[in-house]
């Protein structure tokens, strides 16, 4: 006898309010009828990350992610069909900028707020908890935040995104003043009018710019 191996997907969306994560709701024993991550069996002839993404496009539509693995689960019982591995990645996507496509094995497909997520199947809540922890501390090092945000930003926007991911409030004074500094900030020459505030100055996020630093020995920090 030899284990099973699935790959089970912690998907993050911002919609400018709520850090979420993107859940299904399963047709099919085990735990039919219940909310879950999106997930599949590993096929013998896929790598772990064709198999998330083949995974992601099949159950909601979702091509083209940010994705990186997190991490294996091995508990002896947390799967009722048997000796199940679960391989595990996280993605980053902006909920306004896609369009859900609910595949044959679902029911419905729904965006949850990280701080009132459902009981759900197997072990994925806790999937989650860890996925989570892994995420806030990449944001402290790598700019993968920006994959959440819209192409143009204020900087507000990007503080309450950064708050929303390390669940805790940021110094405003001292987060522009970092964020600036790093130098992968673009100004976009425009501004949004707020209700009963006054313009906001547009941002957009330097990809190019970035790894240029890189290269030259450059370390985010937030």
């Amino acid at each position: 006898p030899r284990p099973s191996v699935t790959i089970d997907c912690v998907v993050f969306g911002y919609d400018g309010e709520h850090l979420s994560v993107l859940l299904l709701n399963r047709k099919d024993d085990p735990f039919a009828d219940q909310w879950t991550l999106l997930g599949g069996f590993l096929k013998l002839e896929e790598t772990f990350e064709v198999a998330a993404e083949r995974v992601l496009s099949q159950k909601a539509g979702l091509t083209g992610l940010y994705l990186e693995q997190l991490y294996t689960f091995g508990g002896l019982d947390r799967d009722p069909r048997g000796r199940v591995l679960s391989v595990s990645y996280y993605a980053l996507v902006n909920p306004r900028q896609i369009e859900l496509v609910i595949g044959q094995m679902a029911n419905d497909l729904r965006w949850y707020p990280i701080e009132a997520l459902p009981t759900l199947g197997f072990d994925h809540n806790h999937i989650i908890e860890i996925a989570r922890r892994r995420l806030a501390a990449k944001v402290t090092y790598q700019p993968v935040g920006f994959e959440l945000l819209n192409e143009k930003f204020t900087v507000t926007e990007l503080q309450d995104l950064y708050e929303r991911i390390l669940g805790e409030p940021l110094d405003r004074r001292n987060f522009y003043k970092k964020i600036m500094a790093s130098g992968i900030l673009t100004r976009t020459g425009e501004r949004r009018t707020g209700f009963n505030s006054s313009p906001a100055e547009l941002f957009s996020y330097d990809k190019t710019r970035y790894r240029q630093l890189l290269k030259e020995g450059f370390q985010f920090k937030i």
